[in-house]
């Protein structure tokens, strides 16, 4: 486990770098393009990520982080840089408050301390931007311990490998032999690359 698992904020940051640098890449004539999260194009991915920022800066703020959708309309083909920088500029300034990492808060999976809430989201966020590189055809080299990182919280907190409707990720896929940090965590989390 990472040193900073006590502090998750400095790999969360880290992780919105590594996602802002990939969305300053996209193309508009790539946002109708797929992606290995199946239900999405690249266009409602980052929808996704601006809003799933949103949505854990309103749980550090101590609001009502559930209230939040986490998908967001309106976003100019060119702006998604811009609102993908201001959603984690707000996520920076919620969280600077070191009493925010053990207050519980009220995630999607249940009531947990601030800590593992943005231990989740980094998950979350490095996952996505492994389906983002896919779909952009990795324009940027991925941090290798994000996704160490975050595949040790997808085991914890999806340790079956089967996974029901009511969970967010599918069964997990088997992982191929010698595979990065980045393909073992989307193995995991059921996603294969695009071909």
């Amino acid at each position: 486990m990472n040193p900073n698992a006590n502090d998750p904020r400095p790999l969360y940051t880290r992780a919105t770098e590594q996602a802002a640098a990939l969305i300053r890449t996209v193309r508009p004539e790539q946002l109708s393009s797929p992606t290995p999260c199946t239900e999405f194009d690249v266009r409602t991915l980052l929808s996704h990520l601006v809003g799933g920022t949103h949505r854990i800066a309103t749980i550090g703020e101590g609001g009502d982080g559930m209230a939040v959708h986490p998908f967001v309309d309106g976003i100019d083909d060119q702006g998604w840089p811009t609102a993908y920088d201001e959603a984690r500029t707000r996520v920076r300034n919620a969280w600077s408050d070191d009493s925010r990492l053990d207050a519980l808060v009220q995630v999607p999976w249940g009531k947990t301390p601030g800590r593992i809430a943005l231990s989740g989201y980094i998950m979350e966020n490095v996952t996505h931007a492994w389906d983002l590189s896919e779909s952009l055809g990795h324009p940027v080299q991925l941090d290798p311990e994000l996704a160490e990182f975050a595949l040790t919280i997808a085991r914890r907190v999806l340790p079956d490998p089967e996974r029901d409707a009511d969970t967010p990720f599918d069964t997990a896929q088997p992982t191929p032999e010698g595979a990065d940090p980045y393909r073992q965590l989307a193995a995991w989390l059921g996603r294969k690359p695009l071909d």
